[in-house]
C-alpha cells in the first residue's frame, strides 16, 4: 500500500513573530469569517460530489480541486491559529504555505463507501475532535514560548502538524477526496 492521498507538508523553520504570536487570535479573525463562508459553498459542494460520486464511482474533477482548495485552506488557518506555522496564510488555499496539504488527483471510490461515508466517518472524527484538544494545549503552551524565545520548540509544531494531518484527512475522506480512512500512524506525510 502506497502512501496516503493527502499528505501534510512541513516547511517551517520554527521562528515566530512575538507581535504576531500576542495577537494571532485576532490576526485569524479575517480567515474563521472567511472559512465559515467558504465552508457553506463547500457544504454545498460536497452535496453535489457525493450523487456524482455515487453514481459515476468517482469525484468530478472540478469539484475534487474546489474542496481540495477549501481543505488546505482550513489546514493553513488551522496551522496559522494554532502556531504551528508563522505567516499569514493567503485566503485561496493555494499550495506554498509552510504547513501544505499533498492531495492526489481524484481516484475511482467504492460506490457503498461513499453511500455511508458520513456514518464511517464517526470514529475518525472523534478521534479528530480528540487531537483538536490536544493541538489547543499545544497552542496554549506554544504561545506562552514564543512569546518568551521568538521560537517553537521543536516537538510541539510536529505533534501539532500530526494533529492537522489527522483532521485533514479526516475531512479529506468526509468531503470525497479519497476513500482512504484517515491513517493513525504515516510517517511519510507529516
Amino acid at each position: 500500500m502506497n502512501g496516503h492521498p493527502i499528505r501534510l507538508v512541513v516547511t517551517d523553520d520554527l521562528r515566530r513573530s512575538r507581535v504576531t504570536v500576542f495577537f494571532r487570535l485576532l490576526l485569524a479573525l479575517p480567515h474563521f469569517v472567511w472559512l465559515g463562508l467558504w465552508s457553506v459553498v463547500a457544504v454545498l459542494a460536497l452535496v453535489v460530489d457525493w450523487f456524482a460520486t455515487l453514481f459515476a464511482g468517482r469525484s468530478p474533477e472540478s469539484l475534487h480541486d474546489f474542496l481540495v482548495r477549501f481543505v488546505r485552506y482550513s489546514t493553513h488557518v488551522n496551522a496559522y491559529a494554532y502556531l504551528v506555522a508563522d505567516p499569514f496564510p493567503a485566503f485561496a488555499g493555494a499550495p506554498g504555505y509552510p504547513v501544505d496539504l499533498d492531495v492526489d488527483p481524484p481516484e475511482a471510490q467504492s460506490r457503498l463507501k461513499t453511500f455511508f461515508r458520513l456514518l464511517l466517518a464517526i470514529p475518525a472524527l472523534l478521534l479528530a475532535r480528540i487531537l483538536g484538544y490536544l493541538l489547543c494545549l499545544l497552542a496554549l503552551f506554544g504561545w506562552f514560548v514564543a512569546l518568551l524565545t521568538g521560537r517553537m520548540p521543536k516537538g510541539m509544531p510536529y505533534l501539532g502538524a500530526y494533529c492537522l494531518r489527522y483532521d485533514a484527512q479526516t475531512a479529506g475522506y468526509i468531503f470525497l477526496l479519497t476513500d482512504r480512512y484517515p491513517a493513525i500512524s504515516s510517517p511519510e506525510s507529516t
